[in-house]
């Protein structure tokens, strides 16, 4: 039986900052494009995948659908951030980009490229501008999102880089500084400033403003609705039954939240978070007990087949710059309301995973060993996802590393095992085997030095739908390239 896990793409592909669309028959997720071990994020051109509207587990690599250097003002900006894709009034595709140079104290433009399929190649078009050629420059043109709304075509965009708490404020204002040559006073004293998300209309031919920028969200969170989930990036818009919802990352980062309105341009309220690529928020868990190492997210929900999902990634080696996409059901109540989902390991696969076969031990959807962070870590010693040598598995396990997956569907006696070795410390322990992140362990496999891959097994007894944790108990450190089942 063909299955599907997170991330739901092929274990050597980085997608991040995922729009997901419907269109005909197949849905399309459109994406930055990160390098795999990257230096800097998205340093590859795009690529899409898609999947039959009634199979997610078939997604079929579309190939590049569009390049860099296919940009007129290439290379001066060459990083080719979140994109989004919109089908216009003309039945036409049109990929709408943030292209930016001198990472990372980037200045950014806004392009478009069009196509007569959703699949490419697409063709550069123009940069968004003004009538008189000016380019669209109010704001921080970065992270797109179109939205077609009954023949009006909508563009979001927006940053918003909070001077006061979660990021250094020194970092900020030199960024700030460098891309608008402004200082702190003159942002924050002007009356709309640069900051927060903005929507413009464009004239038909897809690359001009109709109206002038707008901020839809209020230029001052304290006392709204919106407090302690404010705006920061990537702006996504969606109309569900008459309502529009806009899916936007908050300061904290590492979630993904939506505020709803009547309009499209005004009076939106903070609805809820969809999603924590660290399930902080979920059923009130705390930001020190993240199940995954955080960072930033980006993405949005689709109704695929009757069904809604919330397309968001997460982060792989010791840095934020090899990012995978992940995909989990979500629903939409009869009062409009989003419920926040957990991030697991199953996602698309519309079930539990067989306790049957073998997988990759990276499709983990808990690894912490109570202190991890946000963002870079490489200076400290963390369990985490890494690639090496065409290789793909779990380093750094030490003594109180818990990894963890959900879920299995477990159909009696069985075996379980893990395919590990030993890292630059020879272990002695043994891996707990439990059903729940703190439970009572239902067996053990025991660990010593093998500075080869090697498999430990042993009986195991479920049945039905489980959570599967293993506990690292021991000195030493491992890395985990598989979990079997027989």
């Amino acid at each position: 039986m063909k299955q599907v896990f997170n991330p739901y793409l092929p274990l050597d592909e980085y997608i991040p900052d995922g729009e997901p669309h419907v269109f005909g028959d197949r849905v399309y997720v459109y994406g930055s494009h990160d390098k795999e071990n990257g230096k800097h994020f998205c340093m590859l051109d795009y690529v899409t995948y898609s999947a039959p509207v009634d199979n997610l587990k078939e997604w079929r690599y579309e190939g590049v659908i569009y390049k860099a250097s296919y940009d007129p003002l290439y290379p001066e900006y060459k990083y080719m951030f979140a994109p989004d894709v919109v089908r216009g009034n003309d039945g036409r595709y049109y990929l709408y980009y943030s292209l930016a140079n001198d990472y990372p104290n980037c200045s950014y433009i806004m392009s478009v490229a069009v196509c007569d399929t959703p699949s490419g190649n697409f063709e550069f078009l123009g940069h968004v501008k003004y009538k008189d050629g000016t380019l669209l420059q109010d704001g921080v043109i970065f992270d797109p999102g179109l939205l077609n709304d009954n023949g009006v075509i909508r563009l979001y965009y927006g940053m918003w880089w909070n001077f006061e708490r979660d990021f250094d404020e020194a970092e900020c204002l030199e960024r700030q500084i460098n891309t608008f040559k402004k200082t702190k006073e003159e942002i924050l004293s002007s009356p709309d400033g640069v900051m927060g998300p903005f929507v413009v209309e464009l004239e038909s031919d897809m690359v001009t403003v109709k109206t002038p920028p707008k901020r839809i969200f209020p230029r001052d969170f304290r006392g709204t609705s919106f407090e302690g989930h404010e705006f920061f990036e990537a702006s996504s818009m969606r109309k569900i039954n008459d309502k529009y919802y806009f899916i936007y990352s908050t300061f904290q980062g590492h979630e993904l939240a939506y505020a709803t309105s009547d309009y499209p341009d005004r009076d939106f309220e903070f609805g809820g978070v969809i999603v924590s690529n660290g399930d902080i928020g979920y059923k009130g868990r705390k930001y020190n007990d993240m199940v995954m190492r955080i960072g930033n997210n980006h993405g949005s929900i689709e109704c695929i087949n009757g069904k809604w999902y919330i397309f968001y990634h997460r982060h792989t080696t010791k840095t934020e710059l090899s990012r995978q996409g992940c995909a989990e059901e979500i629903q939409i109540l009869e009062n409009g309301f989003i419920p926040q989902v957990e991030i697991t390991s199953c996602g698309l696969n519309a079930g539990p995973l067989l306790a049957q076969g073998t997988y990759p031990s990276i499709i983990c959807c808990h690894l912490s060993n109570g202190n991890l962070t946000y963002g870079c870590c490489v200076d400290k010693r963390l369990p985490h996802i890494i690639c090496e040598n065409g290789e793909r598995f779990i380093k750094e396990i030490e003594n109180d590393t818990v990894i963890g997956y959900k879920y299995f569907d477990f159909k009696g006696n069985n075996k379980i095992g893990i395919k590990y070795r030993s890292s630059d410390i020879p272990p002695l322990g043994k891996l707990l085997v439990m059903t729940e992140e703190n439970g009572t362990p239902l067996c053990f496999l025991e660990v010593t030095d093998s500075t080869n891959w090697a498999t430990k097994a042993t009986n195991l007894e479920l049945y039905g739908k489980h959570s599967l944790y293993f506990k690292y108990e021991g000195a030493g450190s491992i890395d985990i390239l598989e979990i079997s089942f027989n």
